[in-house]
């Protein structure tokens, strides 16, 4: 039956939420048997490019002059870098340092969450490293004081690296504490679950699938609703001044 035009997408100045009814495909150069869906991007406002990259198998993810974020959401994938080549599963991540020499080549169909962002160095930080790794192999621990929300910071937290991708899990009826607003910006997929999130003034129903951008200063709040736990894949720009990369 046609939906006659009803979609839970919103574009609005301070916040994007798209789902899967929405979603279009292309491809980017350097893909062989593989597509994006391009889900946040300059062109919004953002200041990073974020897309779930779908693969056949034996499909390649091509190159970018940009560093590089990767998690496996659905499938496998081969990495080929710095001489090596290792298997990357569900819940398996990898960081690509931008300028770095790497291959990323489906083993079987395939869905990974690709966050892309031009890096700003830092004078007295080392250049960020290549890091292949899984969400499992990470240890967790509770936002605040709440032990039914629990966070996995998949990057390290030391200035070489200027953005943070942290994974949540909400158990059922597990909210944040606090409506928040701050200078970072965000780049969320719904993995699991779902539940109520306040963007700006507006409130929406989110579930796995969906896909969410938060500018800065945007008024965000989630809360996990029905049996499952709720999880999330997290993006923000992290570890420098405001005023960096800013012209004088």
């Amino acid at each position: 039956m046609h939906n006659l035009g009803r979609t839970r997408s919103s574009q609005q100045p301070n916040h994007l939420l798209l789902t899967p009814d929405t979603f279009v495909r292309t491809t980017l150069p350097g893909m062989t048997k593989c597509s994006a869906i391009v889900h946040v991007s300059p062109a919004l406002g953002a200041r990073f490019t974020q897309y779930t990259a779908e693969f056949d198998a034996g499909g390649e993810l091509g190159t970018t002059s940009a560093q590089r974020f990767i998690f496996v959401i659905e499938g496998g994938v081969k990495v080929e870098a710095e001489g090596k080549s290792r298997k990357l599963g569900t819940n398996g991540y990898a960081y690509f340092p931008e300028g770095s020499q790497y291959r990323v080549v489906a083993a079987k169909a395939s869905r990974l969450a690709v966050i892309e962002k031009h890096y700003q160095p830092f004078d007295s930080a080392k250049a960020p490293h290549l890091i292949v790794s899984s969400e499992d192999a990470v240890s967790s621990h509770p936002l605040g004081d709440d032990p039914s929300l629990q966070v996995k910071c998949l990057l390290p937290d030391d200035m070489s690296f200027d953005f943070a991708v942290n994974t949540m899990v909400y158990q059922p009826g597990a909210a944040l504490s606090m409506v928040e607003m701050h200078v970072m910006e965000h780049g969320l997929i719904m993995l699991e679950g779902g539940g109520i999130y306040r963007l700006g003034d507006s409130w929406y129903s989110v579930t796995a699938g969906d896909f969410i951008w938060m500018a800065p200063w945007c008024p965000q709040w989630f809360g996990a609703i029905g049996k499952l736990p709720a999880k999330y894949l997290i993006y923000k720009d992290w570890n420098r001044h405001p005023l960096a990369g800013l012209q004088r």
